[in-house]
């Protein structure tokens, strides 16, 4: 457990560049603090303590703002800036290397027993307020806008955005800068 709380200080700081020390990420960032609660409840529910899973997730989004279900299966690397009004739901699954922001919702579309919530794989960027709806997938690198409302899959290195979602292109936004001399 050690081990993993120091890679994921580690993570923090890369990957957040107000980040000033490492005691200030240790007592300060609730994106980890949800993680490492959502750890121990993830481990109480394989074992069966499902009751006491769901108390400690929920007295976890009481102080963080943030709700991570204790089925869900989070890889490592995790990063949750500044983490507020974050949802993960019960099947959802996340990659490593992730980055989430605030606001973000991996949600489910079924009142049946079945994967219903996303798949996020690594390296994934999923913006401010991105909502990703059902058992979808959002490939390996992929970067969902912010606001964006996901409920189909993202290929691979695509950037998505909108509502609903859809591929943009990156370079359509490069503007040029004049050569000096030219006239205008």
């Amino acid at each position: 457990m050690l081990k993993q709380i120091c890679e994921d200080v580690r993570t923090a700081k890369a990957k957040d560049p107000a980040a000033q020390g490492t005691a200030e990420v240790l007592l300060t960032y609730p994106g980890l603090h949800a993680i490492w609660c959502y750890r121990i409840a993830h481990a109480l529910w394989g074992n069966g303590f499902k009751l006491t899973a769901r108390l400690l997730s929920h007295l976890a989004r009481l102080l963080t703002g943030i709700e991570i279900h204790p089925a869900a299966e989070i890889g490592d690397r995790l990063f949750i800036d500044h983490g507020i009004g974050v949802v993960i739901g019960e099947t959802a699954v996340i990659g490593d290397d992730v980055l989430m922001y605030h606001g973000v919702t991996l949600g489910g579309n079924s009142m049946r027993r079945e994967k219903r919530h996303p798949t996020v794989e690594d390296g994934a960027t999923l913006g401010v307020g991105a909502s990703l709806i059902g058992n979808i997938t959002v490939g390996r690198k992929a970067t969902v806008g912010a606001g964006a409302t996901v409920i189909e899959d993202v290929p691979a290195e695509t950037t998505v955005a909108g509502v609903p979602a859809e591929p943009i292109d990156d370079g359509a936004a490069t503007i040029e800068a004049p050569v000096s001399g030219e006239d205008d």
